[in-house]
């Protein structure tokens, strides 16, 4: 894997054709030592890794694959809200490479449109402790050419093709915009803000899979932490992390 470039704070690219896991990747950089501002770029991945352990597959070359080393400067307590700026910056790439609009599904969903829920891109981030302090994995995988069934891809919503390596330039650009902001003191009020102003999750019953049990309400905010709050029939529940599943509204 050879450097590539350089480019804002994420500016050292190393591309491999294939790979189990770029995030398993750039954990191992970070526990070697490594500074910020890697990213490996993979071609194909075996072994992808979603949240809650789920697998990302697509064929060679159909997707975009990446993920990047940062050390960021963060308390704890902001440190969950790095996946929803890693994902707002996917947003913002696709509609600035492709012309398109998605939203987000809580937490880090990318899905077609405010109307739609087919996937587009998810996001994955990840914190580990090491000598050189905290370190975040994030990684983002975004169907471009061609998508498994019930999600789509960006060329099939662009109309058009969409170069990828002008995504990934998009994205690292938007993603070292939002790390700076989550730097600054009114930066975790930001994101969660803009977090807020792009998810569909918010307004709709929802049943959120959870390790103990489900839990059915209504999704009504996102709280500085990135918890969602959900309106049960005995009240009002954070939830941290679970697989949401948007219902539909009753007859």
């Amino acid at each position: 894997m050879a450097p590539e470039g350089e480019s804002g704070r994420f500016g050292d690219i190393r591309r491999v054709d294939e790979t189990g896991s770029t995030n398993a990747d750039v954990v191992a950089l970070a526990r070697a030592g490594a500074p910020e501002g890697i990213v490996v770029v993979a071609d194909f991945q075996r072994d992808g890794r979603g949240r809650r352990g789920r697998t990302w597959t697509a064929p060679p070359g159909s997707s975009l694959l990446a993920s990047v080393l940062w050390r960021p400067p963060l308390a704890p307590s902001v440190v969950p809200l790095v996946g929803l700026a890693a994902a707002a910056a996917a947003v913002e790439a696709c509609a600035g490479v492709a012309g398109v609009a998605p939203s987000l599904k809580w937490p880090n969903d990318v899905v077609e449109s405010a109307a739609g829920t087919a996937k587009l891109a998810g996001v994955l981030a990840e914190s580990l402790m090491d000598g050189d302090g905290l370190a975040v994995v994030v990684g983002m995988g975004c169907n471009l050419t061609t998508a498994p069934a019930g999600a789509t891809c960006l060329e099939d919503l662009a109309g058009r093709p969409v170069d990828r390596d002008e995504l990934l330039d998009a994205w690292l650009a938007r993603l070292d915009r939002w790390c700076s902001i989550l730097e600054s003191a009114e930066g975790p009020r930001a994101v969660v803000q803009a977090y807020r102003g792009r998810c569909i999750t918010l307004g709709r019953r929802v049943r959120v899979e959870m390790a103990d049990r489900p839990l059915e309400g209504r999704a009504v905010d996102v709280t500085q932490q990135g918890h969602l709050v959900v309106e049960t029939a005995v009240g009002r529940r954070e939830v941290a992390a679970g697989e949401v599943i948007h219902l539909r509204p009753p007859p």
